[in-house]
């Protein structure tokens, strides 16, 4: 057995509820459309990709995520999602080892929207929110908390399509 083969699991476990699965629906591979706000780029049309799976033994539900704004910025990472039945959530960590950032959330279901709550390395609470959601398509909103701890400031958008 290989590495990969280890780590990927034909779908979710039994362990985790069914109505707690909120991250099952992506799986496959999603282009993207990025909207970038960190830097001035919205003029260009910024592509990337997206890849969701099962993975440890359907315990948890793993991405990567590409996409390139320029040489200095590009981006390149995973997410692992965690299901802890202790706090009826999912616990989620991000990491992009191309630009040194690591972020941690919590993720639930509210209402229409998947919604993750956290905090970027330097502390800057942050919200992350797949909303638009059908089955072929999602839109992805990055957002961090302004100063003034009751505004939202966009950072980044996807507009998701899935591969068929």
């Amino acid at each position: 057995m290989t590495m990969l083969q280890a780590l990927s699991a034909a779908g979710r476990n039994p362990e985790i509820p069914p109505e707690e699965d909120v991250y099952g629906w992506l799986v496959g591979d999603w282009e993207l459309t990025v909207v970038y706000y960190m830097q001035d780029v919205r003029s260009r049309a910024i592509k990337g990709s997206a890849h969701f799976g099962w993975v440890l033994e359907g315990r948890a539900m793993q991405d990567v995520w590409r996409y390139e704004v320029d040489e200095v910025s590009r981006t390149y990472g995973t997410t692992i999602r965690v299901w802890d039945a202790s706090i009826q959530a999912w616990r989620v960590t991000w990491w992009n080892p191309v630009r040194g950032w690591r972020d941690e959330l919590i993720g639930r279901r509210v209402g229409d929207e998947l919604v993750q709550i956290g905090r970027h390395a330097d502390g800057t609470t942050i919200r992350w929110r797949f909303i638009e959601i059908t089955d072929d398509s999602f839109r992805w909103l990055g957002e961090a908390l302004n100063n003034d701890g009751e505004t939202w400031r966009l950072e980044a958008e996807f507009h998701g399509r899935r591969n068929k």
